[in-house]
């Protein structure tokens, strides 16, 4: 493509994640005359291997891969002075494309509050649900009236290999008696994936948005440039700063481009890319943008915090030799993994079509379980969880297969139980640390354990996650060193072969000294689930919001945030909340500009 330098569009996006494409792809889809240009500082993903092929997501991420940015926090007491890491999506396509294409949703209710707790006219479940449904294509049997039919993106069921999912579904309902299995707990109250079940393919919003536009060459993706800055003209945004991101990665001096903006320009960067542009652009808190040398154009104190993650727990376990795992692609060599690529090539199935992920739980707490963890949780529970029945406390995913940290662990199979908090009550914050180097290291405080009732959630966590696995016939022991180490001689020991217990066994007793053993382990290994959402919060500038109802920037004409903008934490996995936003920002957006064919439905 032609080097945009200098150039005037209508639109400029300033990110290409998921959100990104969806927006930009449904504005050029209803008007091909419109010139858009998305900014992307990662690299193309189409008809790559690594991308379409669902289960290669992991070696991506194992490998530090380039579609990836890794932002490193700060020291933190709650974490014992640990320094977490927070990988998020760096191509385009943005997480759709390098996540583990897990399909669960959102609470109604966290889109309700959306609307009633924080005054966003139109972002309420019943403005949502018809544009979820718009985007989606519900390949199983449809039960309810929440799922799309012909929408670009596929959903789909895993047909087979699926043994371990199947146990732990099996073990869940027969184990607890006190919560019922559901078919589709995506009706907004099962875990799908983002899979065409008839390619094996990864759908992803780059692929079915953008990619399938390539006729219209009114629309522009500049992929490894990195968008530096907002340009204004007495507070009106009318283009953009970027930089080349090859040279700006390698430590390279880099060069100042300038692309104009008509019409609109549209922050789509993620938490941590929309927040740092605003900030590098004099929009932020007036501290933050005086101590990293930023003349202030707007102080806008919310831009950078309120950053939300499902941050938790991967508990590993050994498996049966007949247990379908994900372990031969995840940790095989490129001989056994390219027996599972064939496979893939020739009809779309086998392992490779899979994600690891068939199964999962969205729990609360009884009676009896909140007093376990009472008073820490007692605030939380009555503010936010007790009147609210389809609002999880903890989520629970089997993920077939050995997903830790250690490479010396014996070839093998194993699953892996991830475990989380669907609403931590612990909140962080992001912010630039220079006016000028996009590449410098950010203020980041994750803010993982900050509040002591998520300890106590996860303490919980913990314990259900114990009673189950070992129920199950696919169980054969713990991996003890990636488990809390309890003492010689408690009852919680934990065994590195063992065989599955009955049903009707006892459940462990757990004395305060096993407590203190599980909460050091959390603190210890407590980690991000790559959900990392809300530094540029729609909400009242008075309550810490940088963006209003129509996604505009507080204070400045011609600038939206689209994507990063949820108020709230939503009790699932986000790339189906960012499919939502996606679509409703491309509705607004075509409201504001007179664009016609962008329909909620």
């Amino acid at each position: 493509m032609a080097e945009p330098q200098g150039m005037l569009y209508d639109i400029i996006f300033a990110g290409g994640g998921a959100s990104a494409c969806i927006t930009a792809g449904r504005l050029a889809a209803a008007d091909p005359s419109l010139k858009i240009l998305v900014i992307e500082a990662g690299p193309h993903t189409r008809e790559l291997q690594d991308h379409i092929q669902p289960a290669r997501y992991f070696s991506n991420l194992a490998l530090a891969k380039e579609v990836f940015s890794f932002h490193k926090g700060k020291p933190s007491p709650s974490l014992l002075g640990r320094e977490p890491v927070v990988p998020s999506g760096r191509a385009v396509g943005g997480g759709s494309a390098v996540n583990f294409v897990v399909y669960t949703r959102a609470a109604a209710s966290d889109y309700d509050d959306w609307e009633t707790k924080f005054g966003n006219k139109g972002w309420g479940s019943k403005h949502l649900i018809p544009l979820l449904k718009k985007a989606e294509t519900y390949q199983a049997e449809i039960t309810n009236d929440s799922h799309g039919t012909s929408g670009p993106i596929k959903v789909s069921f895993a047909p087979d290999l699926k043994n371990v999912s199947d146990d732990f579904l099996e073990v869940a309902g027969a184990y607890d008696k006190q919560r019922s299995l559901t078919a589709d707990a995506n009706e907004f109250r099962a875990v799908d994936k983002y899979v065409d079940a008839e390619t094996g393919r990864r759908s992803d919003t780059a692929h079915h948005y953008i990619y399938n536009q390539e006729p219209n060459t009114n629309l522009t993706v500049l992929d490894r440039h990195k968008v530096v800055r907002v340009i204004f003209e007495n507070k009106r945004a009318v283009g953009v700063q970027y930089v080349s991101d090859v040279i700006g990665r390698s430590g390279g001096l880099t060069t100042l481009l300038t692309a104009r903006a008509s019409r609109l320009v549209v922050l789509s960067a993620g938490a941590f890319g929309s927040a740092a542009i605003l900030e590098r652009s004099g929009i932020g808190g007036k501290s933050v943008l005086e101590k990293a040398g930023v003349e202030v154009l707007v102080d806008l104190p919310g831009v950078g915090e309120n950053y939300l993650d499902h941050f938790g727990i991967f508990l590993p376990f050994a498996a049966t030799p007949d247990a379908d795992t994900l372990d031969p692609i995840f940790h095989g060599s490129e001989e056994e993994i390219n027996v599972y690529a064939q496979q893939w090539l020739n009809d779309g199935k086998g392992l490779m079509s899979h994600n690891s992920v068939d199964s999962g739980i969205k729990f609360k707490p009884n009676a009896e379980e909140r007093a376990a963890m009472s008073p820490e949780f007692d605030k939380i529970w009555t503010t936010y969880y007790a009147d609210v029945p389809d609002r999880p406390v903890l989520l629970l995913l089997p993920v077939v297969a050995y997903v830790g940290p250690d490479p010396s662990i014996t070839t093998g199979k194993y699953f892996t139980m991830a475990y989380f908090l669907g609403y931590p009550a612990s909140v962080g914050s992001v912010h630039i640390t220079s006016g000028n180097n996009p590449y410098a290291q950010s203020d980041f405080h994750p803010g993982y354990l900050d509040d002591a009732a998520d300890l106590v959630v996860l303490r919980w966590g913990y314990k259900k996650i114990r009673e189950l696995s070992r129920r199950m016939k696919h169980y054969r022991g713990e991996l003890i060193s990636e488990h809390p180490k309890f003492k010689a001689g408690s009852n919680a020991a934990t065994k590195q072969s063992a065989n599955p217990v009955a049903l009707t066994e006892p459940d462990i007793v757990y004395t305060k000294e096993d407590d203190d053993a599980i909460d050091q382990f959390t603190r210890e290994k407590a980690t991000t689930t790559w959900h990392s959402l809300g530094t540029c919060a729609m909400k009242p500038r008075e309550q810490g919001g940088v963006v209003d109802e129509r996604l505009n920037v507080y204070g400045i004409e011609g600038l939206k945030v689209a994507g990063n903008i949820c108020p709230g934490n939503v009790g699932a996995n986000t790339y189906n909340t960012a499919i939502a936003i996606g679509e409703k920002a491309a509705v607004i957006i075509a409201e504001d500009l007179g664009i016609a064919g962008v329909t909620t439905h």
